[in-house]
């Protein structure tokens, strides 16, 4: 069974219905484990007391801010609990925003919305307003020791919950910056003539982790004593000619591009229409 992140009720005006969260994605890794190298055995972590010098037992630990230089206040869970706001059992609905108005940039984890067994009506009416409207909705809601701004948008029939980043969040001094620069027109044709060569629909399927085979492969060839096969790295010359490299570009991708059958029959109706 899915483990649930979140428990609590939706508030949209008058009506309010059970919801559940549950993580729409996880990152995946291979686990690597410390250890020893002289005996290749398994590497604890011990919590260790710097003041007298010593490890302690995990009970004996407690959460403190540091109010100054080696100054805490110290703060333990009930005290926390007293303190949450109301968004930690009621997600508040503060209004409703144009498909697509919301930057990705501020999306932070993604969650599934389900209904409780008694709320699946007014999750249904919910969800088709949101669908029928073409809207989302934003929302605050207590988890993970912080409130959350969220974003509330269907899928398939159902809804999805995505936490975004606050403003003060986003590092805008690491955005890139430039004055719009006029292209010449032949470079800017070969450009879009580049794009639409490799563009086709995104099948997520199609996508795999190249570095996560490698490791896999690595482990394997290691368990069985065979020699290592590295991959070789591309060598990439620095843009001189611009023209030339687009051209290379557009060559290169017309005897391997990723495009479905579909999309060349439909590339080919499309030249012999213009002829």
């Amino acid at each position: 069974m899915a483990a649930i992140v979140w428990k609590g009720f939706v508030s949209f005006g008058l009506v309010t219905f059970p919801v559940r969260l549950l993580a729409a994605a996880r990152a995946e890794h291979l686990q690597f484990h410390m250890l020893h190298r002289k005996d290749l055995s398994r590497v604890k972590e011990v919590w260790y007391c710097a003041e007298e010098n010593k490890p302690i037992d995990r009970s004996e630990i407690v959460k403190g801010y540091e109010t100054s230089k080696s100054q805490y206040v110290v703060v333990d869970d009930e005290e926390l609990k007293q303190i949450a706001p109301a968004t930690a059992t009621t997600m508040e609905i503060l209004q409703f925003v144009r498909v697509g108005e919301v930057d990705p940039i501020y999306f932070e984890n993604s969650y599934y919305v389900a209904p409780e067994e008694a709320a699946a009506k007014p999750y249904q009416l919910f969800a088709q307003a949101l669908e029928q409207t073409k809207y989302q909705a934003i929302g605050k809601v207590a988890m993970h020791g912080r409130e959350h701004i969220v974003l509330i948008r269907t899928r398939d029939g159902s809804m999805v919950l995505h936490t975004l980043f606050y403003p003060n969040e986003l590092h805008e001094a690491n955005r890139a910056t430039g004055k719009s620069t006029k292209l010449p027109a032949k470079e800017m044709e070969l450009a879009k003539s580049l794009v639409q060569h490799l563009a086709c629909p995104f099948k997520p399927s199609n996508l795999h982790d190249s570095y996560r085979e490698n490791v896999e492969r690595l482990i394997q060839q290691k368990q069985k004593g065979e020699k290592i096969s590295a991959v070789a790295k591309p060598k990439k010359a620095p843009v001189i000619d611009m023209m030339e490299a687009l051209k290379r570009s557009l060559a290169t991708t017309s005897t391997g591009s990723p495009r479905t059958k579909g999309q060349k029959r439909v590339a080919k109706k499309s030249k012999r229409t213009a002829a």
